[in-house]
């Protein structure tokens, strides 16, 4: 017997969804930052037994769309859940047991398997857990709940048990060597996002978006060319940073991070290019893979 579906990992921002995809497949597919929204896309990341096969998906915080990007990454959200086997509702401890918003209505009224799953144990006393659990029982009482710590590992393997008893019997839906159905090019607009998520303060992140210009492999070596878009041209200058030292922080910093990716040596350049109001703009937006 084999059991493969799809696993979609939701809940709100921050919550840390991208740290427990990354856990459960065991390897560093999604980035991680402590700002929110720093996850903009599905992503997928396999995991596969011997006689099974996962197919996460990680998603973006749920959030009212103030942007066109915004909108964008809701349909990610809405995608992910329209074709779940099993859902992952990920809240923390720090998190209010609140489910007002449209999309987290359809989470908890859509006939599907339901694991609600409360990270960030670490953070909390066993006292202050236990009233959490017993707020979320009253809200879902059908629904298992698994507290979990991503970042420590703890309690994941009785997580994975209870995904693996709702998982369906099916083939494997993707070759049993691959981890994620995403590209090398789309996981280097990713580190190199991730970066800047890291190295600059307050608003800046949220202005920028990553563009792979060129993706080139030779030999034992490969040549990208990334292009770093801001909304305007004063943010230009902070990316660039004093002599150009900011810039290539996040070069370097991203460099070494995607050649221990690729497992190959890498020539990373990076340029900064004003595209004004790039995230209420439709053709752009398409350009960059949000739909």
């Amino acid at each position: 017997m084999h059991k493969a579906g799809f696993v979609s990992i939701l809940g709100n921002p921050n919550v840390g969804k991208s740290t427990l995809m990354n856990a459960l497949i065991g390897q560093k597919l999604s980035i991680t930052t402590p700002k929110v929204q720093t996850t903009r896309h599905r992503i997928m990341g396999i995991l596969n037994g011997e006689d099974f096969q996962i197919v996460y998906s990680d998603t973006p915080g749920i959030i009212k769309p103030a942007y066109k990007l915004h909108e964008a990454m809701m349909k990610f959200v809405k995608s992910a859940l329209s074709d779940a086997d099993v859902i992952l509702f990920i809240t923390d401890t720090k998190e209010k047991v609140n489910y007002e918003n449209e999309i987290l209505k359809e989470i908890f009224s859509a006939k599907i398997p339901l694991i609600i799953v409360i990270n960030k144990i670490d953070l909390t006393t066993p006292q202050s857990l236990e009233v959490l659990t017993a707020e979320w029982k009253e809200i879902c009482p059908g629904s298992d709940l698994i507290p979990v710590s991503a970042l420590y590992g703890f309690n994941l393997d009785t997580l994975l048990k209870a995904i693996l008893d709702f998982l369906p019997e099916n083939p494997p839906y993707f070759p049993k060597d691959q981890v994620s159905d995403r590209t090398e090019r789309f996981f280097a607009t990713e580190i190199i996002r991730e970066k800047i998520f890291l190295n600059y303060r307050q608003e800046i992140p949220y202005y920028t978006e990553v563009e792979i210009e060129s993706f080139n492999d030779m030999d034992n070596l490969s040549k990208i060319r990334a292009i770093i878009h801001v909304g305007r041209e004063s943010q230009k200058s902070i990316i660039i940073g004093h002599q150009g030292k900011m810039l290539k922080k996040v070069g370097t910093e991203a460099r070494k991070e995607l050649e221990e990716f690729l497992g190959r040596k890498v020539y990373l350049e990076l340029y900064v290019k004003v595209t004004e109001n790039w995230r209420d703009k439709p053709s752009v937006l398409k350009r960059f893979g949000y739909k």
